[in-house]
């Protein structure tokens, strides 16, 4: 299957580090060779970069990675086609508008035997079930919310059914966020890590490459970074339980209510990768 790539942030930071590790994924070091998108949120706009060639040799993705673009919150994702043909409209991250904003969205997994229902406001472009669920998920959030945008633990509430309900048809992780929080669902497995002060050195798992992040920051700087399988190979990265939805905002978790998405699930929270 795909894999995801997320960064939220207290001050807007730019992800080439992490990319770079993460690009190499995509047919060079791991067989996600079925495109690749990133996507960056400044201010209410969003930047999006799509590409249905293998990350590993697209020069697009090498823009990106040489292109130090700031952000405070970074969706990507490499592609390992299940469902829909290899083509732009299937490339992740997929993006829509909703109560006046821009969401953005990415999907690891494969649901069967799904076919939501569309009202018509939400409609797929491309033939994956990952956009479907993106389609989905926002036609009931709009349903649910008609009059604008509710409290984020409303909102955090019903995203956990909607987390529920589609993960019943298989695996549904997912990166979603608004420019205000990145929620990062786990289904089977995804992993992050908080990076603050003191900064140290940080050295890529897919390339031999390092960054001091301490000559890069100030002691108020604060950067979460999820990815499905640890980027570093000497920093502690934290597995979240298969079953919980996060929500994090200006680079830190944030407890927004009942996090569980499947029964006998322990606390998020737990042991490290």
């Amino acid at each position: 299957m795909c894999q995801l790539l997320g960064m939220n942030c207290n001050v807007p930071t730019d992800i080439c580090f992490s990319f770079a590790g993460f690009q190499a994924r995509g047919g060079a070091t791991d067989v996600h060779a079925d495109g690749w998108g990133i996507a960056f949120f400044e201010g209410r706009g969003v930047r999006v970069f799509l590409d249905p060639q293998p990350s590993a040799s697209s020069p697009v993705a090498e823009l990106v990675r040489s292109y130090p673009i700031r952000s405070l919150n970074v969706i990507a994702h490499i592609r390992k086609a299940t469902q829909g043909q290899v083509t732009l409209d299937n490339t992740h991250p997929f993006q829509r508008e909703l109560w006046g904003s821009y969401w953005i969205f990415a999907h690891n997994g494969n649901l069967l035997d799904y076919a939501p229902h569309f009202d018509g406001r939400f409609l797929p472009v491309g033939s994956t079930d990952s956009e479907s669920a993106f389609c989905d998920l926002l036609q009931h959030l709009a349903a649910e919310f008609p009059d604008g945008p509710p409290p984020a633990e409303a909102l955090f509430a019903a995203l956990r059914r909607l987390a529920i309900r589609i993960g019943a048809h298989g695996p549904f992780n997912f990166l979603l966020s608004n420019g205000e929080y990145l929620f990062a669902h786990c289904s089977t497995k995804l992993t992050y890590i908080i990076r603050q002060a003191p900064f140290a050195t940080a050295h890529l798992s897919d390339q031999d490459l390092s960054v001091d992040f301490s000559r890069l920051t100030t002691p108020a700087d604060r950067v979460a970074v999820i990815a499905t399988a640890p980027l570093t190979d000497n920093e502690v990265w934290h597995a979240i339980p298969p079953g919980t939805l996060l929500a994090f905002r200006h680079g830190a978790i944030e407890t927004l209510g009942e996090a569980t998405t499947i029964a006998g699930n322990p606390a998020a929270g737990a042991g490290s990768v």
